[in-house]
């Protein structure tokens, strides 16, 4: 496909998504995300992500049956549709008391403490959720995104973020060179860093992921070394009209020597037991094992 035909398709795309997303925002918050639901819950199991998801999920849980397997991978569909559509009412989700919210005396230590944090999660139920609900019980942070292949809708989709932050402070920034720049600025201004960890990075460390050997980012890792900063393990589960995000305590790298990836194996411990406990709502789709 030649330039002209991708910038006609991109353009055709855009018109699609920002109609649909003019829809949505005046409907009802399950609505939407039932809708959105039903759709890819359809659609996932005729795409090439299918058979990944399929892949990954016998590598991790190979003792699971075929038909636990099937519904699992189907409530994933379902979860991610949920997550596409809920992008056009992130605001809403917030304003309406849709997230409750666990470990309160963790989030008063860590405002007490007023220090840089580095807050962590993983791509399970809606992550993105987490960073306007951060950014909103007052820490003002920083969080690093991918750029969409189709920039038009990339666009709508940065405005959606954007517009469901409450602190002018926070902001978001696309991978890259820039983005190392303006989290290292941010917390410079004693600003805080959210980052999603559970995703392949190919100029990362081997670590073990559920006793497999993984590509993972470390350098998250190497920034709280550097500038004592706390990690804050950030856990969403989805239920059934809410949301219950939990914040566990929070730890610190007093060992400078220790190498990154032994950090980094640390917390796969942590987030292959949210996997484990909620294996629905995981991303199961990304080739996070190549």
């Amino acid at each position: 496909m030649n330039k002209k035909s991708i910038k006609i398709r991109f353009f055709v795309e855009y018109i699609i998504v920002k109609f649909l997303f003019i829809i949505l925002s005046v409907l009802p918050i399950n609505i939407v995300s039932n809708l959105g639901g039903k759709i890819l819950k359809f659609l996932g199991p005729f795409s090439k992500q299918h058979i990944t998801a399929i892949k990954n999920y016998k590598r991790i849980f190979p003792n699971h049956s075929k038909k636990l397997r099937n519904q699992n991978i189907s409530k994933s569909w379902e979860n991610i549709g949920k997550n596409l559509f809920e992008i056009s009412i992130l605001k809403k989700i917030d304003n309406n008391k849709k997230i409750i919210i666990k470990g309160d005396n963790e989030i008063k230590l860590l405002l007490k403490r007023n220090q840089p944090t580095i807050f962590f999660g993983i791509h399970q139920s809606n992550w993105e959720i987490l960073v306007p609900l951060i950014d909103g019980l007052g820490f003002p942070l920083g969080a690093i995104y991918r750029h969409i292949n189709n920039q038009y809708i990339d666009k709508i989709i940065f405005r959606k973020r954007t517009g469901s932050l409450k602190s002018n402070k926070s902001f978001y920034t696309p991978k890259g060179k820039k983005s190392a720049k303006d989290i290292l600025e941010a917390i410079k201004l004693k600003k805080n860093v959210f980052v999603l960890i559970d995703q392949k990075d190919s100029a990362g460390d081997l670590v073990n992921f559920f006793n497999y050997k993984v590509k993972a980012q470390t350098g998250f890792i190497k920034i709280a070394k550097k500038f004592n900063m706390a990690l804050v393990p950030v856990q969403n589960i989805r239920n059934d009209k809410t949301f219950t995000v939990i914040f566990h305590k929070h730890f610190l790298i007093n060992d400078k020597n220790i190498l990154e990836k032994e950090v980094m194996g640390k917390i796969h411990n942590i987030v292959e037991n949210w996997i484990a406990e909620n294996p629905s709502q995981w991303f199961w789709q990304h080739n996070r094992f190549s």
